[in-house]
């Protein structure tokens, strides 16, 4: 069931029997297998857990180095949980760089559980924090402190080595699900690496619902943290891109999305104020009450799917692409054409998530593995490539789970 006793020699060699790895390492540690966010403040995180032989391992996900959203994420053992001759779980640490030390592990709920080093000496190096902090960096950026020569980039690293390394010792997990699909969803969801100016690549989990995309951060920062929804595309408004070279003008871009924004808000106040009509008025009560609930609603939305459907279909199967002047982008190797683009919100906010706020900003649907968002009020141009990678034991047993997931771990980012 869980993918072991495949391998039945190792068994004989260490003297354990399936029933012992089944009843003291599989059943004993069922629920922690699949998808996790670990609370580390701001910046989360993602956690695959895994049946690998006789070992349960603990892998953290990392994105590639900045602005390389196209290369293969990297992983590294958080922790492992083995059964030898012994016949009980030996939970091992892996934090650090003198290998597998005495750790423990706590099930506080089905969907939650923590982890803890009882030997955080290992973690330490003989350098002290400058060693623990250039050798940090060099594995997080693919750099020295040295290569960096924006200031604010600077701090913004130097604040989340200091961050992060507090949490060496123990750590609390809570459970992920993968997005469901639906053949009508515009690409397969799923987690995406994106670029995020200086805080560098970050992990985006994009999902369909109904007229609306939604992404939301497994990983964040001081501005945006992880859990909050960082972008929002609206399906029933998709945009008309001007002509390549009109393109390069970002005035005109501005002026098109701005329209729409504009649309989007006199349809809102009409939803609005039809709803309080038919709240006080007694006639549209019995009226409603004579029709099939819904069917106004039902109606509205087979009238803009239909305008959305007209639109993919004029479209052509891809049109050419290039970021306006004065757009900003941390990786200049962006596809030149497109699918189809959208009107979106992109969420911004000041250092600890202060004044934080909806701006207008384009969705870019490059292809079915990438896509990317134009955010009009910094001028920024963020690029996301998929994660492809099959994690098991992720998928979430329901639509209303997977909702229900989506909004704790934006009331925790909160």
């Amino acid at each position: 069931e869980y993918g072991v006793c495949e391998n039945l020699r190792k068994l004989e060699i260490t003297g354990v029997s399936c029933r012992d790895v089944y009843a003291k390492l599989l059943h004993r540690y069922r629920h922690i297998l699949g998808l996790w966010q670990p609370d580390i403040g701001p910046y989360g995180g993602l956690l695959n857990v895994v049946v690998d032989g006789l070992f349960i391992i603990g892998w953290m996900y990392l994105p590639p180095h900045d602005p390389h959203v196209d290369d293969p994420m990297r992983f590294k053992p958080l922790f492992r949980i083995h059964l030898m001759e012994r016949k009980c779980a030996t939970v091992e640490c892996m934090y650090g760089h003198k290998g597998p030390h005495n750790g423990h592990i706590q099930i506080v709920k089905k969907d939650e559980f923590s982890t803890k080093c009882n030997q955080t000496d290992h973690h330490r190096m003989s350098g002290g924090r400058q060693e623990e902090f250039r050798t940090w960096l060099r594995e997080e950026w693919g750099r020295t402190l040295e290569d960096i020569f924006h200031e604010h980039m600077q701090e913004l690293i130097l604040m989340k080595f200091i961050y992060t390394s507090q949490y060496d010792n123990c750590l609390t997990y809570r459970r992920i699900y993968l997005p469901p699909s639906s053949p009508d969803d515009l690409i397969k969801p799923g987690l995406f690496k994106g670029t995020y100016g200086s805080h560098g690549l970050e992990i985006v989990m994009l999902s369909f619902h109904g007229k609306k995309a939604k992404g939301t951060k497994i990983t964040g920062d001081p501005n945006i943290p992880a859990g909050q929804q960082t972008v929002e595309i609206d399906l029933a408004h998709p945009l008309q891109l001007p002509d390549i070279e009109n393109l390069r003008d970002f005035s005109e871009l501005s002026r098109i999305v701005l329209e729409v924004q504009e649309q989007v808000r006199r349809e809102e106040q009409e939803r609005e104020h039809r709803q309080e009509e038919e709240d006080h008025s007694q006639q549209a009560a019995s009226h409603l009450a004579a029709k099939p609930l819904g069917a106004e609603d039902a109606e509205g939305e087979e009238t803009a799917a239909g305008a959305e459907g007209a639109t993919q279909d004029k479209a052509p199967a891809s049109q050419p692409f290039v970021l306006p002047m004065g757009v900003i982008s941390r990786n200049e190797d962006y596809p030149r054409t497109c699918r189809i683009c959208f009107y979106g919100t992109g969420l911004i906010a000041g250092h600890g998530f202060t004044s934080p706020e909806r701006t207008p900003g384009v969705f870019v649907l490059f292809d079915d593995d990438r896509f990317g968002f134009i955010w009009l009020d910094l001028k920024s141009f963020s690029l996301y490539s998929r994660i492809k990678v099959s994690f098991q034991n992720a998928e979430a047993p329901s639509r209303e789970a997977f909702d229900e997931m989506l909004k704790n771990i934006q009331s925790l980012a909160t």
